[in-house]
């Protein structure tokens, strides 16, 4: 077959790598699979959620210039839990929510952090009857 099979990996340019992996390996709960540099100097570190295949690469390449995110141009969204239980434990990082969270009557909802540089995240907790 000649079109794409899965969806390997999604890049996000950072200003301060070590600092963002720590953002998203603490705040998120997400491991680094690997680290290396390219052939083109840029510093990669890969990261993935732990029931999720598609990996995260953090990049940062300082001669492209420190990195400028435009508002609502990209996201990434994660599943979890409870947004409460999430925002408690995000509230003991040092980290708030920027938007939400929002709940809905079906125990759904949704909520958003910002990551280092800017980058939202979208955290979605499924309704409930989804759980069940």
């Amino acid at each position: 077959m000649n079109t794409v099979k899965r969806l390997h990996h999604t890049r996000y340019r950072v200003d301060d790598l070590e600092r963002t992996v720590k953002f998203y390996r603490d705040v998120l709960g997400l491991v680094e699979t690997r680290r290396h540099k390219s052939p083109r100097g840029s510093e990669l570190v890969f990261m993935k959620a732990p029931e999720s295949e598609e990996l995260i690469e953090l990049c940062y390449f300082p001669s492209s210039g420190p990195v400028q995110v435009q508002a609502d141009l990209t996201h990434l969204a994660f599943e979890v839990d409870s947004l409460e239980a999430f925002g408690k434990h995000i509230a003991a990082c040092g980290v708030a929510f920027s938007d939400g969270p929002h709940l809905r009557p079906d125990g759904g909802g949704f909520a958003f952090v910002d990551a280092p540089e800017g980058y939202e995240i979208e955290l979605i907790q499924r309704p409930q009857q989804l759980l069940a």
